[in-house]
């Protein structure tokens, strides 16, 4: 199955991409993204779910542009058309907008699939399509979200969420964790590992070399010097000190709400903020339409649109592609990246 050529002039990445959640809008998405020709000039497109899915959406959303290669153990992956990969045996119905243990289930099932192939060089980067992180959970899958659990299936120490797109990109130190929890979860060794990973992930994956790297305060004002938190004179500060006196771009501790407020974003090759909502926030308002959630400091390359199942607008031919077609076109630079 290997369509790999040592020239890098003829150099094709293989990617795989998973199904997500069945009754959201993953499917529609996938399809929407892949049915643009031009992208198999770039790309061989490996679909993870079920035949039956993808055909069901076509139909119900009218994509005729849309064909794809069934593809059987042994077969060769078809170049010019998505090759889609049966993960599970038994029939099922789709239910778009539906929650149900069905959706978790199948969408489990694809990942599974999608890993064995990642670990057995099939592909040569991975897409996730939007899960359930409630009807997902099981004794195989017991994880916040995609993010822990690709970090713990592939024995990565530590990952970096990191939100993506050409003009803006924001790391988070604390990902999905109740907000109560962050203060005993921001430690001296998880700040300095999340700016490491940043760091590296901009010079190998984005192929930036000498990123600039800002880091926001955890409290208001960024502390207001001690009167509204300590943590960024007792923290943040000395772990920033340590890394500009190794040579490294790393400036903060800054308030976040004039960070973004007065476009200092636009300054920097990298942000740091030190929870989920903290980074989020702003990235949603600013580049919600084309983000990319990149999992930075993995052995292999994983990227997912920015958006979740939005089972409200599910079959209802309403759902924008352009953060799946982003993930796409992210993951296949993220590749070439690394291979250079």
């Amino acid at each position: 199955m290997n369509l790999h050529s040592e020239d890098e002039t003829t150099y094709k990445p293989v990617i795989g991409i998973t199904i997500g959640d069945i009754n959201g809008i993953g499917p529609e998405v996938i399809i929407k993204t892949i049915s643009e020709q031009k992208l198999y000039d770039y790309a061989t497109i490996i679909l993870y779910g079920h035949g039956k899915a993808f055909s069901h959406y076509k139909k119900i959303l009218d994509l005729t542009n849309f064909s794809f290669y069934q593809f059987n153990s042994g077969d060769r992956l078809h170049e010019k058309k998505a090759n889609v990969i049966n993960c599970w045996e038994e029939d099922f119905e789709i239910k778009p907008g539906e929650e149900n243990s069905e959706g978790g289930k199948y969408a489990l099932a694809a990942l599974q699939k999608a890993v064995e192939d990642l670990q057995n060089g099939v592909i040569d980067g991975v897409v996730t399509a939007p899960i359930s992180k409630n009807n997902i959970q099981s004794g195989d899958f017991n994880f916040p979200g995609h993010t822990e659990f690709f970090t713990t299936t592939f024995g990565a120490k530590d990952s970096l969420m990191f939100l993506c797109n050409d003009r803006l990109r924001i790391g988070v130190a604390t990902g999905h964790i109740p907000l109560m929890k962050i203060k005993e979860e921001l430690t001296t060794e998880r700040l300095t590992s999340k700016i490491d990973l940043m760091l590296k992930s901009l010079k190998k994956d984005f192929g930036i070399i000498k990123p600039k790297v800002a880091i926001l305060g955890l409290n208001p004002h960024a502390g207001e010097d001690g009167l509204l938190g300590s943590e960024e004179k007792e923290l943040i500060q000395p772990v920033i000190n340590e890394f500009k006196e190794k040579g490294h771009l790393v400036l903060g501790p800054y308030p976040a709400d004039g960070f973004f407020g007065n476009n200092t974003n636009s300054q920097f090759d990298g942000i740091l903020a030190m929870y989920h909502d903290q980074g989020l926030i702003p990235f949603k308002t600013i580049a919600f339409e084309d983000g990319v959630n990149f999992t930075a400091g993995l052995p292999i390359v994983r990227t997912s649109p920015d958006h979740g199942t939005a089972f409200g607008i599910a079959g209802k031919n309403e759902a924008d592609p352009s953060s799946m077609r982003a993930a796409l076109y992210m993951a296949l630079d993220i590749i070439r990246n690394r291979r250079e």
